[in-house]
C-alpha cells in the first residue's frame, strides 16, 4: 500500500514537472522571434512603448531594474520606435507609486510630459497588457522589461491580440536574488498560461484613453 502511494506521488510530481517545463518552453519559443534589439526597433512607429513597473524604494526612487527599463524606454522613444510611452505599474496605494516615479524620471531625461501616459492599475503583467489594449487602444506595442520577464509579457500580449515586440532592459548585474526571481518566473508563466486561456478582466478597467491625445490626462488629479 505504501509503495503504491509513493508511486502515485512520484507520478504526480513527474507530471507536474513535465507540465511546468513544457509550458515554459512553449511560451518562450512561441515569442522568441519577437524579442528584438534597440536597432531593430528604430522607426517602428508602434502605438506606444510599454514600460513595465518593477518596484520603487522607500525614498521614491526607482530600483535598478526599474531604472534600466525607463532608460531603454527613453532610448526607444528618442529613436522614433513610438511617439508615446505607457508607464504601467502599481499605484494602488497612496504611499506606493511606481508610475509617477517612472514618468518623472523620463521627463528629467527630456521626454515631453504629454507623450508619457500612466497606467496606475498595472498591478501585474496580465493587467498591463489587457489594459494597454482595452483602455488605451493600443494595437502595435514595444514592451520593455528584463529578458527573463519579457517572454511572459510578450506571450500575454500576443494571446490578447496585440502585435507585440520586446526589447530587453538588462543593462547591469542586479543581485544574487536573480536566481530566485527566475525561479518565480517559471511559476508565473504557468499562471499566465492559464489566464490567457480563461481571459479574465483585470481588477480595474475604466474609461478609454486615446493614445493620440496628451498623456497628461493620466496625471493625478
Amino acid at each position: 500500500m505504501l509503495i503504491k502511494i509513493f508511486l502515485w506521488i512520484l507520478f504526480i510530481c513527474l507530471v507536474t514537472l513535465l507540465a511546468v517545463v513544457g509550458i515554459n518552453l512553449y511560451m518562450t519559443n512561441s515569442v522568441s522571434e519577437n524579442v528584438i534589439s534597440l536597432e531593430d526597433a528604430k522607426d517602428m512607429d508602434a502605438d506606444c512603448i510599454i514600460v513595465l513597473g518593477a518596484g520603487v524604494r522607500k525614498d521614491g526612487s526607482p530600483t535598478n531594474m526599474l531604472e534600466d527599463r525607463i532608460i531603454i524606454g527613453d532610448r526607444l522613444y528618442k529613436d522614433n520606435a513610438a511617439g508615446k510611452i505607457l508607464m504601467s505599474g502599481d499605484h494602488g496605494r497612496e504611499n506606493y507609486d511606481e508610475v509617477n516615479t517612472m514618468k518623472n524620471y523620463a521627463i528629467n531625461e527630456g521626454v515631453p510630459s504629454e507623450d508619457i501616459f500612466m497606467d496606475h492599475a498595472g498591478f501585474e503583467t496580465y493587467d498591463s497588457m489587457y489594459r494597454a489594449k482595452e483602455i488605451f487602444g493600443a494595437r502595435k506595442v514595444i514592451i520593455v522589461t528584463q529578458k527573463y520577464h519579457l517572454y511572459r509579457a510578450l506571450y500575454i500580449a500576443k494571446s490578447l491580440g496585440l502585435d507585440a515586440y520586446g526589447v530587453s532592459s538588462d543593462l547591469r548585474y542586479y543581485s544574487k536574488k536573480m536566481i530566485y526571481w527566475q525561479f518565480r518566473e517559471y511559476i508565473a508563466r504557468i499562471k499566465a498560461f492559464g489566464k490567457c486561456i480563461a481571459r479574465p478582466e483585470p481588477k480595474y478597467l475604466g474609461d478609454k484613453i486615446d493614445l493620440k491625445g496628451s498623456g497628461d490626462i493620466t496625471n493625478d488629479k
